[in-house]
């Protein structure tokens, strides 16, 4: 695996989280929605959006603390994605392969903000 310096580590992520958050997007604008479909494709979109949003003002964060908060976010609104995708699946609203693949790119998304996020916990816990 490659080494980037955080900040072109923090760009290689922004970029991600915002195409994963855009294809999530596309995805659901390809879907016909129903009255009962439309609430959880809308919470799906927020929630995906909200990862990259708030990864973004995470590498803009004034401290370390602020950092791992909004790395928390991050993870807590992956998860919800998560959610949604496998609901979704499981209700037939996404077909297995669009779901399967949005939920590939999650899980991995999750790996690695679950590392920063326990990283950082370490880090604080041994500081005090």
């Amino acid at each position: 695996m490659k080494r980037y310096d955080i900040n072109e580590f923090n760009q290689v992520m922004r970029a991600r989280t915002r195409n994963f958050a855009i294809k999530v997007f596309k995805i659901s604008g390809m879907i016909k929605l129903n009255e009962l479909s439309r609430i959880p494709v809308k919470q799906l979109i927020r929630s995906a959006s909200s990862v990259a949003a708030n990864y973004y003002s995470a590498t803009r964060g004034r401290s370390e603390a602020e950092y791992y908060s909004k790395i928390c976010i991050v993870v807590e609104e992956n998860d919800e994605v998560m959610f949604w995708l496998d609901f979704l699946m499981e209700v037939g609203v996404l077909n297995t392969t669009q779901a399967n693949d949005l939920l590939a790119e999650a899980d991995e998304l999750m790996r690695i903000f679950s590392s920063i996020k326990k990283k950082l916990k370490l880090k604080r816990a041994s500081s005090n």
